[in-house]
């Protein structure tokens, strides 16, 4: 059976692994599965080193989905044909490198693997009970066991109760039972040692690490945020805490019907009572989080809102208190500075039906912000402010009266859309750097960045917002920018000021921010189809035309103008000296009037005798300029033409040599 043939009969919960695996555009799963037998025969590890050996699989690759399309053609399936031909584009881009291609393909197989060794794994737990010292188990598999080894050790206790309730009923109790006495409240003491190590561990470690991956995933990282295995940890882990309690509360009524002197009993059971209530306290109050941060609905991202505009945010308690008959509501509150308060529907009950995934959530869809109180030395886009949920009381029904609450990571509230830049800068920055999410005055002692910390920042931001990040060549220009010519930029940092506030207001965020919005409103396709070479130097441009032919371009964006794009070519004297010639930038308002893919098709250039001639042939590094802009061409001819009554007319932008 093949990898692929495996990976489709695993369980449902590893299927989905597999399909966010194939989320992306550099292998599509359209192609990993018509052509998984051959994918899998072939040497992928020796190919990603091997040119020649790439470039033969590249070429054979190609054929496949060839000899793939003729046969959707034969089954008439149009849209899988259209999807096969698309696929085929996309691979020409590693026609000058098929390493890279090769690197790709094992890239996924080795994921494929992992997946499955997962898969076998988990089966290997619930089925042959493997002992733990001969598994080598990730974080989750091994989180599985340790809860498992915790429920196990519950209904041992809760056998022992029972055993020890049954002896009691007999005339001699407090002579036959008094080792037992001992021994059952040694086995309770054990049995908190446990609770109290997992619940540090899932406090601690999974919890954290779960607030540092939502921080990254707010500022654009494509990190996985999803609650469900907190969710069962910590509920497994508040069911056994709760059980235990009920163990001391028999203890009491075992108490009530026989005792005697020196009752261990009497003695020692207050101090567990004390210590599994503080335990159940504890895992309680670090149960309740924030599950989606504040958002406006048409904002740049969360984290960032204006005053008198609805937000939403969820917060989910982890604990799930299924048959509980105790109405909980989360209210809403704001931070003791008191920047600005929070309209709107301020309550609302904890509910399984808003929750996909049948956890206890309370979604506020409708709250608003008031206008901001501040002082005059602090900037809006500095200064960071907390919304604050709290349930109270907790649960009657169990004598825990007592408030739970959760914060929202740091806003930044703003009162006109001309600050949503700046204020985004700040949610960037603090998220990139705080590990302590409370640190309201992070931006009076502003640490720096460094730059692998902001280059992966800055692809995020493209990642989220297009779908595409930047690659090594795109970071290492901005790189250029931000430190001149280095030999290893490792070990340089950027400094705050230089990201938003140095050389205000032409500031390096709004220069990057700039082309991050042209991107996504005008350029989204352009850019994710990997035709934009976009962040490259003057320098580096002249290096890489210089040596093709004529009419090669390349498109870049503008280090000038913000929020503007250009193209260069290549062109040759009469004594075939290069020369590169480079249009003035286009911005929005050129975008607005034409689309950039029009703007490329029909550019002219006037020469010497005012002949019109478009220079832009092939795009970087050798494909055809309608090979590679073709399908994004939008006029039609012939008898479905919109101008057969008139005479047709079309804008063009028109340069002179």
């Amino acid at each position: 059976m093949t990898q692929w043939e495996k990976l489709r009969q695993l369980p449902a919960v590893y299927r989905q692994q597999l399909h966010e695996l194939y989320d992306r555009d550099a292998l599509p799963m359209d192609v990993r599965h018509y052509l998984s037998a051959w994918i899998e025969k072939q040497e992928w590890q020796r190919a990603a080193r091997d040119h020649d050996l790439a470039m033969v699989l590249f070429q054979v690759l190609l054929e496949n989905l060839d000899i793939q399309h003729s046969r959707f053609v034969q089954e008439e399936s149009f849209l899988l044909q259209h999807n096969i031909r698309r696929y085929k584009q996309n691979f020409q881009r590693y026609l000058d490198d098929p390493c890279g291609l090769a690197s790709t393909i094992l890239w996924f197989l080795e994921k494929e693997k992992e997946i499955l060794q997962s898969a076998d794994l988990a089966e290997q737990v619930q089925f042959l009970c493997v002992e733990q010292e001969a598994m080598e188990m990730d974080s989750q598999q091994d989180m599985e066991r340790k809860m498992a080894g915790l429920r196990n050790e519950v209904q041992c206790m809760e056998h022992t109760m029972i055993c020890l309730e049954e002896q009691q009923d007999e005339f001699d109790f407090k002579f036959q039972t008094h080792k037992m006495e001992g021994n059952t409240l040694s086995d309770l003491n054990k049995l908190l040692d446990r609770a109290e190590e997992l619940i540090d561990l899932l406090v601690k470690k999974e919890l954290v690490e779960w607030q540092r991956r939502q921080q990254k995933a707010c500022i654009g990282a494509p990190d996985n945020v999803c609650l469900d295995h907190l969710e069962k940890w910590f509920t497994c882990m508040a069911v056994c805490l709760f059980q235990v309690r009920e163990f001391l509360s028999k203890l009491d009524e075992l108490v009530g019907k026989v005792s005697y002197d020196n009752d261990p009993i009497k003695a020692q059971k207050p101090a567990l009572q004390r210590r599994a209530d503080t335990l159940l306290k504890d895992l309680l109050k670090s149960s309740f989080v924030v599950e989606t941060q504040p958002s406006m609905p048409q904002g740049k991202g969360s984290l960032v809102l204006r005053t008198n505009v609805q937000f939403s945010v969820k917060t989910r308690l982890l604990v799930k208190f299924v048959e509980q008959n105790h109405i909980m509501k989360v209210n809403v509150s704001v931070d003791r500075y008191r920047r600005f308060n929070v309209l709107g529907t301020k309550s609302k009950a904890l509910n399984m039906a808003e929750s996909q995934s049948g956890g206890m959530v309370a979604d506020f869809r409708h709250l608003v912000s008031d206008h901001v109180f501040r002082n005059s030395l602090n900037l809006v886009d500095e200064s960071l402010n907390f919304i604050i949920f709290y349930i109270y009381p907790f649960i009657q029904s169990c004598h825990l009266n007592y408030s739970i609450q959760a914060s929202s990571l740091p806003v930044v509230i703003i009162s006109n859309s001309s600050q949503q830049q700046s204020a985004w800068a700040s949610v960037l920055w603090f998220n990139m750097l705080s590990l302590d999410t409370k640190d309201v005055k992070f931006f009076a002692n502003c640490p720096a960045a460094t730059w692998p910390q902001f280059g992966e920042v800055l692809s995020w931001q493209f990642l989220s917002a297009t779908k595409r990040g930047l690659n090594d060549d795109q970071l290492e220009m901005i790189a250029l920018r931000l430190f001149g010519k280095q030999r290893d930029y490792d070990n340089c940092k950027v400094a705050w000021s230089k990201f938003s506030k140095e050389n205000s207001p032409d500031t390096f965020w709004v220069w990057f921010d700039g082309i991050l919005v042209m991107v996504k409103t005008y350029l989204e396709q352009l850019w994710r189809d990997g035709l934009i070479m976009g962040f490259v130097s003057k320098g580096k441009e002249k290096s890489l035309l210089k040596k093709k032919q004529r009419g090669t371009f390349l498109l870049r964006f503008s280090e000038s103008v913000i929020g503007g794009i250009t193209f260069s070519w290549v062109e040759y004297d009469m004594i075939g000296e290069p020369s590169i010639k480079t249009v003035q930038p286009f911005t929005k308002v050129d975008l607005n009037q034409i689309p950039f893919h029009e703007i490329i098709r029909n550019f002219q250039i006037l020469e010497s005798d005012n002949i019109p001639e478009n220079p832009l042939l092939y795009l970087y590094p050798n494909t055809p300029k309608d090979e590679a802009f073709g399908k994004y061409y939008s006029d039609k001819t012939g008898d479905n033409s919109p101008y057969i009554k008139y005479i047709k007319t079309k804008l063009m932008f028109v340069s002179k040599e």
